[in-house]
């Protein structure tokens, strides 16, 4: 069924939204695919915080252009369903290399991270990536590595000067 012009501007004015709110954004060529599969894909992307609708070409590409993204033209072409990645785009890229894995009729075609153009290979490798709290605590455990050794080395002296005592007093013979 046909959508009016109206529908269309509502709907552009929704992916222009969702556009700006998103972390990455991926483009994906679903040919072939059965409703249950689709059904399978959006369920997975909506657990990581994503959503995941077919779009026309022309809307796509008119939506990623308002949100200021530069679309090479092959990303334009062929069926396009489009994934938005609201809260992590690690964790929403590897939901969705996962749930595709034996889709062989879904291709990535590339996408956009911080209005950059990202290859098919790119995103793989956004996938591999870990989730945002294990970077997060990946890093703070780096950043606390010189404090918790700038702290040992400062009470290694006491400690060692703690055992000395110790060790006089029990070898010192007891007055009775």
């Amino acid at each position: 069924m046909a959508k009016t012009k109206q529908e269309k501007e509502v709907m552009l004015s929704e992916y222009v939204e969702w556009l700006g709110k998103s972390k990455a954004v991926v483009l994906v060529e679903y040919a072939g695919v059965t409703m249950k599969e689709l059904d399978l894909i959006r369920a997975r992307l909506r657990e990581v915080g994503g959503e995941f609708h077919i779009v026309k070409n022309t809307l796509a590409k008119l939506a990623l252009e308002k949100a200021g993204y530069k679309v090479p033209d092959e990303y334009a072409a062929k069926s396009t369903a489009v994934g938005f990645a609201f809260t992590d785009a690690a964790a929403f890229a590897k939901a969705l290399t996962e749930a595709t894995k034996n889709m062989a009729s879904v291709k990535i075609k590339g996408g956009f991270m911080d209005a950059a153009v990202l290859t098919p290979a790119q995103v793989k490798v956004v996938s591999e990536l870990p989730p945002l709290p294990v970077l997060r605590s990946q890093l703070l455990g780096v950043l606390q590595a010189p404090a918790s050794k700038l702290v040992r080395t400062l009470a290694e002296p006491g400690r060692s000067l703690a055992f000395v005592v110790k060790a006089h007093t029990e070898a010192a013979p007891t007055a009775a």
